[in-house]
């Protein structure tokens, strides 16, 4: 059986509960507006953009964010582990989260 827990309008968390008492939570966000931006932003870089200090490399939906605080990479909004963090930037992986090319 589940049950919606919660919604603030981006993103709904909802209860599945165990035939043995258990409760999971699981978290969904619908990322596709961030992930186009990110691709456009991504496109529209030239060799003329110069990296420098506050260069915006990526933006990240909620729910990555409450992963990287589970993974004790950030708390709250503020990077507490930067060579996991650059890591997890330059992962292929997590490359339509970036919002220019190059390594971090």
């Amino acid at each position: 059986m589940k049950k919606l827990f919660s919604a603030d309008g981006t993103r709904h968390t909802i209860a599945h509960f165990d035939d043995d008492g258990g409760m999971i939570l699981e978290t969904k966000q619908d990322v596709t507006e961030i992930i186009e931006g990110n691709k456009k932003a991504f496109n529209e870089i030239t060799s003329q953009n110069k990296w420098g200090d506050l260069t915006k490399v990526a933006r990240l939906p909620l729910t990555v964010v409450d992963d990287l605080n589970k993974k004790g990479i950030m708390r709250g909004f503020a990077v507490m582990d930067e060579t996991r963090f650059k890591a997890f930037l330059n992962d292929p992986d997590n490359r339509f989260f970036r919002t220019r090319p190059g390594r971090v």
